[in-house]
């Protein structure tokens, strides 16, 4: 196992003419590495502190409290591929920073699963791949701070400096397995997914006591939960600032009709209704009363049928011994939420389609129309082998 000190090979962007001869020299690599460092916990969006981009001709650290960062929106749009760690949260951050995310990804955490590895960690991955070990950053670390201290961009530069060499070792073990066009399939899937400013509407699905609300309370928690998540965007501030999760149950459970019942709820205090918010509060509530009851705007989800119910945890037990002969991630080859959509008819079911349908999709078919049959083999692995129909007993 060989130790990487931090590395003091990398050099700061902090100027707009840096950041456009950043992006001449990128812009034509078939291959990129990127990270970013953010904060969100005091505000509704994220807040890029910096982005850390590695090439076969160096790395940089671009600080884009310094320097305008979308120009980096045309590296991202052209034909290389962005390597990344672990990069929802930085294509969330890459698309409000850039207005784009990049045109090809390979997640390296993603890949990294098919090849027997469950969501390793990027210090982690460096030790199975490589073999290197690399200082833990702090995760507390401050990196909106000014300026930037020696350690903190050393501890950034690592996150990027090998994730070359990594993309190059996962490719080639993926094709020798057979598996690349799978990984590169789930990083597209992962790449093209639905992002940006959530929808108000469907703020209050993120609440669990307001989805076991129905009726007119339902209503009232889905108009406050809707003003609560637009007023957080406005004024750019975590939703829980503008008020808690349990006002919003509270007000949708005991509807206030003036002010001094709103302060009587539990869960509100002064700093929640400051200024204008107490008399918009009261106007939405007003409002979610008077609005007729709509009519449940979706179908309850088809159940599973009963009859292949039992199905389910036989089933599950093999693709779990499935996944560990092939040395994939379980969570990657079917979760159980995947084998109760088959099982249901989903139309949008994981498992009919792709590669997923093959190894596991066809097989369970094929089970529960009882042309197969589930048995343990002489190494006590459970086998799933075609059924000769014969009963004992």
């Amino acid at each position: 196992m060989r130790s990487d000190a931090p590395t003091s090979r990398h050099r700061l962007v902090d100027t707009d003419q840096g950041v456009r001869a950043l992006v001449a020299a990128v812009r034509d690599e078939p291959v990129y590495a990127l990270d970013t460092e953010f904060h969100r916990e005091r505000t509704y969006y994220p807040q890029l502190a910096l982005v850390q981009v590695a090439w076969a001709g160096g790395l940089a650290l671009i600080d884009p409290t310094a320097a305008a960062i979308d120009p980096l929106a045309e590296v991202l749009t052209g034909e290389g591929t962005a390597v990344l760690h672990a990069a929802d949260q930085d294509l969330e951050v890459l698309e409000l920073a850039c207005g784009v995310v990049p045109s090809r990804l390979f997640d390296t955490q993603l890949a990294a699963g098919f090849v027997g590895m469950s969501s390793p960690s990027l210090s982690t991955l460096y030790e199975r791949v490589l073999g290197l070990r690399v200082p833990k950053a702090d995760r507390l670390s401050d990196w909106l701070a000014r300026p930037l201290s020696p350690t903190q961009l050393d501890y950034a530069a690592a996150d990027v400096a090998h994730l070359l060499e990594v993309h190059e070792r996962l490719t080639n073990e993926l094709a020798t397995r057979g598996r690349l066009d799978w990984a590169l399939e789930e990083c597209e899937q992962l790449r093209s997914r639905a992002r940006g400013t959530r929808d108000p509407r469907e703020a209050w699905r993120r609440i669990k006591e307001a989805r076991q609300l129905r009726g007119r309370a339902r209503v009232i928690a889905q108009d406050v939960a809707a003003w609560r998540e637009e007023r957080a965007a406005r004024l750019d501030v975590p939703v829980r600032y503008v008020m808690p999760d349990l006002a919003v149950v509270g007000i949708a459970q005991r509807p206030p009709t003036s002010l001094r019942e709103l302060h009587r709820l539990r869960g509100l205090e002064e700093r929640h209704l400051r200024a204008e918010a107490a008399a918009e509060l009261l106007e939405v509530v007003a409002e979610a009363v008077r609005r007729p009851i709509p009519p449940p705007a979706e179908a309850a989800p088809r159940e599973l049928d009963r009859r292949l119910r039992p199905a389910v945890a036989l089933v599950s037990a093999w693709i779990s011994q499935l996944a560990r002969d092939l040395e994939i991630d379980t969570a990657l080859l079917a979760t159980r939420a995947d084998l109760e959509a088959l099982l249901r008819g989903d139309e949008d079911a994981r498992l009919a389609r792709g590669w997923r349908a093959e190894l596991v999709g066809e097989p369970v078919r094929r089970l529960v129309e009882g042309e197969a049959a589930l048995a343990f083999d002489r190494s006590g692995h459970l086998v799933l082998e075609a059924r000769t129909g014969r009963r004992f007993g």
